[in-house]
Parts: structure tokens; sequence; C-alpha cells
């Protein structure tokens, strides 16, 4: 059973979570049904689409207006139906988010509504507490709105691989990436001939076989002397080429080719506007192109020239091969560690994820995880730089976060007010 079969089993047996739920309506896995409101707690709306608030008599129609603006609040009175002056009212808005933080809100009249002293940042998902009051009219309101918000019981989140890990300070890894080829190192290959001329009278290795160094491959007797000598392997290695025949000449043409597939080296290919950051000795992660196989090594040689044909140079970067996975001519990806940079504050690259246009990780409280809305700075395949939306010391989902994703998503999200 998959990892994510064993989350989606555990979520949907037990009875514990009957508030995440298994149906697309429960209304805390709110990622959607409008911005900031689960599709389950649909409520009524005013004449500018926002929440209607009412008491007695008294209503207020709240709104978070973003067009063209950040994003900040805007409530519009009314008194038995009909629109009131805004300068008669005066009111407040208390926002508490979770983990305990609250923004308060003062609001100013300006035109036909009032409008809140603040912006209303991300995630729009917060319990609201609202005040009013008029000559001879008070109301209060509470209620909650969420998005991007959902509740995972500990035992289920860990059958699902979900970890966690907490903001701060990293060191990210400058990074140039790279293509090239496997080859053979120089003593990784042989060419075999005879000594003298001559004709071959025995011929002891195919294409294909193993031979070790010192092995005798064939034999042949020279023309002048009629002396038969042998021609022995140099190397160990597999035979990958052979030109003799029996009882034929020697020729000019190699006898025999032997190769070494354990003698490689990756030629790696650096573009001139790449020059001046790399260097012999940082270290390189070599992958295969589809992504399975990869090995960590360092530039061993970087030549001093590049080809004017190709207007590249050639960086030479050892590839252990015992185990015979890498092939010569295999083409390869490389990212060559070429410096590092201190960050105040980063989180997993693995752990980013998409929220409608956002990119976002989760910040864990307990058994609730909810979105949390990020500005990138500069990224490494390891981390990525933080320039707001998160605050340090933060607990958030390093691991699986597609996990719950999946679960904040499962009603459709929307941004609607």
């Amino acid at each position: 059973m998959t990892i994510r079969n064993i989350f989606t089993t555990a979520l949907c047996g037990s009875t514990a979570l009957a508030l995440i739920a298994c149906s697309p309506s429960a209304p805390e896995a709110s990622g959607g049904g409008g911005h900031g409101e689960s599709v389950a707690e649909e409520y009524e709306r005013g004449p500018h689409r926002g929440r209607m608030l009412r008491q007695g008599d008294f209503a207020l129609e709240l709104t978070i207006f973003e067009d063209g603006v950040d994003p900040e609040f805007r409530l519009f009175p009314y008194l038995n139906g009909q629109p009131v002056d805004p300068t008669r009212v005066s009111a407040t808005i208390e926002l508490t988010r979770l983990g305990g933080q609250i923004d308060r809100f003062e609001f100013t009249p300006q035109e036909d509504f009032l409008r809140g002293d603040g912006v209303v940042t991300e995630p729009h998902s917060f319990d609201v507490a609202v005040t009013a009051s008029m000559p001879g009219v008070n109301g209060r309101w509470q209620y909650e709105s969420y998005e991007g918000r959902t509740t995972i019981a500990s035992e289920q989140a860990e059958a699902g691989g979900i970890a966690v890990a907490v903001t701060g300070p990293a060191t990210l890894d400058e990074m140039v990436e790279v293509y090239g080829e496997i080859e053979l190192m120089p003593e990784g290959r042989a060419e075999l001939r005879g000594w003298l001329p001559g004709r071959v009278v025995a011929l002891n290795a195919s294409i294909g076989d193993r031979v070790e160094v010192g092995q005798t491959l064939a034999r042949i007797t020279a023309t002048e002397s009629l002396q038969t000598y042998s021609v022995t392997s140099p190397i160990s290695g597999v035979v990958v080429e052979r030109g003799a025949t029996l009882n034929g000449p020697t020729g000019s043409e190699p006898l025999f080719v032997v190769a070494d597939p354990s003698q490689l080296h990756a030629e790696l290919f650096i573009y001139p506007g790449d020059l001046g950051a790399v260097a012999t000795g940082q270290p390189v992660h070599v992958s295969s192109f589809d992504g399975g196989r990869s090995v960590e090594s360092e530039i061993e040689f970087l030549s001093p020239m590049i080809d004017p044909a190709s207007q590249r140079a050639i960086a030479h970067v050892e590839i252990p091969n015992e185990d015979g996975q890498w092939r010569p001519g295999e083409r390869i990806r490389a990212r060559i560690e070429v410096g590092e940079f201190d960050v105040p504050l980063a989180v997993r690259t693995d752990a980013l994820q998409r929220f409608r246009d956002f990119t976002v990780v989760y910040a864990q409280f307990g058994d609730t995880y909810e979105v949390r809305m990020l500005d990138l700075g500069r990224q490494t395949p390891q981390w990525t730089e933080i320039l707001g939306g998160i605050d340090p010391g933060v607990t958030y989902v390093s691991e699986a976060a597609f996990l719950i994703t999946a679960d904040v998503m499962k009603s459709g999200a929307s941004h609607d007010h």
C-alpha cells in the first residue's frame, strides 16, 4: 500500500476526523467555498456582495476590497434596510488568527462606507469579532471565516508521512546547472597491437569477454624472424572491439580494444557565462537524465581553453562506477556548487505548495494546519529564502505537504468576498 493510500485509508476510516471528513462539504477542510468561507457555511450577501450582519433593524455589510489596492475592510451601514451616513457610525473589527495573533482595525468614514485602517493580510482565515454603533443602536457579531485550513489527528499525519520543521536561518548553496556526458578516462581504454608485423596464430578473447591485466589475448608469428610472441592486455576490463582474425595479418588497426568501465569521468560543458564561477575542487551533484541515479563528486580538471565551434570549456568530474550503473556515452545533468550564502529565514524547498495564486507552506498548530502565503527570495533544490509571509520559529510541514493540499482543496478553492 502506498503512503498516499495509507493516509487516505486512515483519514476516511477514523470517526475522530469527522470534521475533516471524507465529504466535500466538511467545514474544517476549508480550502474553498469563497475566499475565507466554507461552501457549507454560506451567508446572506448584500448589495456589494459582502457578508450581511444584522441585529434588529441595524445591519452592516462587511467586504474585503482588493481591486487595485491591498486588501482592506469596507463596511456599509444600514438602518431599516436603508443606507446610513457612515459619519454616524463607529466600528471596530478584531481578527483572531490561528496561533493567537489578534489584528485590530478601526474605521473612518469615506464616501458611503467605513474604511478599515490597515491591510487584511493573507491568509484571510480567522475568527471575526465586529462591533458597531450609532446613536441609539449597538451591534456585535462573531463568526468564523477560515480558508486553507484543515485538522488532521497526529496519528493520521504520521501514517501519511507528514513531517514538520521550524522556520529559521539557513545556508543556501549557490548552484550552476550544466549538462555533460559520461566518458572513459584515457587510462581506462587500451588498444592492443602487434609489436612486429606478422600473422595471428591464436586468439583467446572475443567481444564482451572480461579480461585481466597481463592476460594473453593473442599470439602472433613475426614475418621476418618467424618467432611467436604473445599480446597481453595492459589493463583489466572488457573487450569492446576485436579487429584480429585468426591467421590474418596484424595490420595497422588494433587487434583488440579493452575498456575498464570502472574508470569513468563526466565531461561537463561549461559556457563562458558560468566560467567565472566554476573552479577545480568545487562539489558537483551528477544525475542521470531521468533522475533515477546520482553521485556526488568534485571538479578535478577545468580546461583553460574554449572550443571555438561549441564555445564551451570542459570540466572533468570523476564518476565512481564499481556497481556499473553508469555507461560511457551517457548524457547527464550536473549541479556545481559554486558558493554559499546565509539567509535569516528559509524553508525546505520540498515544502512549497500552490494555493490559489500563491506559493505557500502549511503552518502547524497542534493538529491544525493552515496556509501561509510566502514572498520568495533565492532558491536551491534544498532551501528557499523567505522574504515575507511567515515568521521565524513557526512549525511548518516540510514533508508530504501535498497531502495537506489535497485535503484543504478537496472542496475546491475560490477567491470570493
